[in-house]
């Protein structure tokens, strides 16, 4: 009943939406917010010395000292602003996020994956950054495509993050392990299974792929499963998830097989880190990630034993890309300074800024200016990454991120069941049909909220 009366309180609070936004205050109660003002707003005095708390979602070795950088360069820049930055492990940060918001003790900016937006937007929690935007001097320079991505992501068209960070999925492989065994990179499953067949030594700990099955691990489905079968939507024109095809079955069934076969026992509880480490400690010989491991791969392997391949052609021949990888900034609509906020975004946003932070994360930019910067013409991995947006057999598949739940669908209810999968506890037929039956319902409430 409690779980009832919450989606009856979330489609209420959607219905409100469309002129205001939800909030929750430190009592529990909901409250209503005017859509694109802030809490406290107009509080701050022309000339006050504020401090402007920042959450980075994705905290460690591989983010935290660029971010360090970039803020003590803006510090410098802006001596009346200050930032307190705050991080937590990628695995643990939407909760955080969460509980944050439910409590009203949000950070003023936060970087947060696209994935995120539509579930923030959904609770009222994020502030419109349309007239920041709109009068900022760089506004043409950001991606127009990933601008209006992000507006066609909200029921209301409204802007409520900047995009600084593009991460197409790829797969990585040690080339020299490939060189060894006469292999070479493949548009083809057949010759990926075969190549992890041949490059899978276990008595040496060694193994032909990981996969992640931990955190995350539906969401590299997603991109596993559609770039098999070839299928180009998520549902069907009335609706039905297109999740549990007899395909996507038998992608699974050998994908999955192939885990304690062909890759490490401990990829069931591996989130992107510690798949990543998997690599680039020797231990697996391909994974499927974004582009943006590149510099740890870079650090730890060094040049010459790495490469990017792009994701295999389907068997229907088109290559599926599945999109929706960008990462940004957001402003909260609980910010006491959003103009603060706002002017430390647009910071971050620079043709400057976004190729320092690109280049040492290893992603592509949204900032025009930074795509003819030579790291970013000589990098094998944006070579293939361009070459798999440019292929004209390419079909960029979108996910249904305007579902409210499409996030919690995938980190509450997808992730454990891939783990009974992995553990023979639930077989991929009923894995697959409870993850359509969950998306179903899910369209069917958000087509409900918006009357079509």
């Amino acid at each position: 009943m409690k779980k009832k009366m919450a989606q009856i309180l979330l489609v209420s609070c959607a219905s409100i939406m469309a002129l205001a936004g939800c909030g929750t205050t430190n009592n529990g109660k909901e409250t209503v917010i005017e859509s694109g003002k802030s809490n406290a707003a107009a509080s701050t005095k022309p000339g006050e010395k504020v401090t402007i708390t920042f959450w980075n979602e994705n905290g460690g070795a591989n983010t935290t000292p660029f971010y360090k950088e970039l803020i003590t360069k803006f510090e410098q820049e802006n001596p009346d602003i200050k930032i307190n930055y705050v991080d937590f492990p990628v695995s643990s940060a939407k909760e955080k996020f969460d509980a944050a918001i439910a409590a009203n003790d949000v950070p003023d900016v936060a970087e947060a994956p696209k994935t995120w937006v539509t579930d923030f937007v959904f609770k009222g929690a994020l502030l419109p950054l349309d007239s920041y935007f709109d009068s900022w001097s760089d506004k043409d320079k950001i991606s127009p495509a990933v601008i209006q991505s992000y507006r066609n992501l909200v029921q209301d068209k409204k802007l409520y993050q900047i995009a600084n960070t593009m991460t197409p999925t790829l797969i990585w492989y040690r080339s020299d392990w490939f060189k060894d065994k006469g292999l070479q990179a493949t548009d083809s499953w057949d010759d990926f299974f075969n190549n992890v067949n041949k490059l899978t030594d276990k008595n040496n700990n060694q193994y032909g792929f990981s996969l992640r099955g931990g955190p995350g691990g539906s969401q590299q489905l997603l991109d596993m499963m559609y770039g098999y079968s070839g299928i180009t939507s998520m549902f069907d024109a009335n609706g039905k998830s297109t999740l549990n095809d007899p395909k996507h079955v038998e992608f699974l069934e050998k994908y999955l097989g192939m885990y304690k076969k062909n890759t490490p026992e401990s990829d069931i509880t591996n989130g992107y880190k510690e798949m990543v480490a998997a690599f680039d400690s020797g231990q697996a010989a391909m994974i499927e990630h974004n582009i943006g491991s590149y510099g740890q791969h870079r650090d730890t392997l060094g040049a010459g034993k790495f490469a990017a391949m792009p994701i295999m052609k389907a068997i229907t021949g088109k290559r599926i890309l599945i999109g929706g990888t960008e990462v940004g900034h957001v402003i909260f609509k609980g910010s006491k300074h959003p103009d603060q906020a706002w002017k430390f975004v647009s910071f971050l946003n620079t043709a400057e800024n976004q190729s320092y932070w690109n280049e040492k994360i290893g992603a592509i930019p949204t900032n025009s200016d930074v795509m003819n910067a030579d790291w970013v013409k000589n990098a094998q991995h944006f070579s293939v990454s361009v070459q798999m947006l440019n292929d004209k057999d390419s079909v960029i598949v979108d996910r249904p991120l305007y579902l409210p739940d499409y996030t919690n669908i995938l980190n509450n209810q997808e992730d454990p069941a891939l783990q009974k999968v992995l553990a023979g506890k639930m077989t991929v037929k009923e894995f697959l049909d409870g993850w359509a039956a969950a998306f179903e319902k899910s369209l069917a409430e958000y087509n409900a909220h918006v009357k079509k």
